[in-house]
């Protein structure tokens, strides 16, 4: 599903224009942003969201085997909720 075909579910889920729908997506997505970017985890239903930091590490360039530096980092960690676990694993 991409972010159309959303915008169109919750239209007609919520009985929304596609306008007012596709506000609210991005109402929600844009808190979501403002939150991890601050460092800190937003729980829902789904699952939770949360910054991950990875360290400082050697690596490998794979075509010439040359050892390459790579730099800390951060990222966007998502982990499901036991909820979700469950319906998955009954399909």
């Amino acid at each position: 599903m991409n972010q159309a075909e959303l915008i169109a579910h919750i239209a007609k889920k919520e009985k929304l224009s596609a306008r007012e729908a596709k506000d609210a997506l991005q109402a929600v997505l844009g808190a979501l942003q403002v939150a991890i970017v601050k460092g800190g985890s937003v729980r829902t239903t789904l699952g939770t969201f949360s910054v991950s930091k990875r360290g400082a590490r050697m690596g490998r360039n794979p075509r010439t085997g040359e050892a390459v530096s790579i730099k800390a980092s951060k990222g966007v960690r998502f982990k499901a909720s036991s909820a979700l676990k469950g319906q998955l694993n009954k399909r």
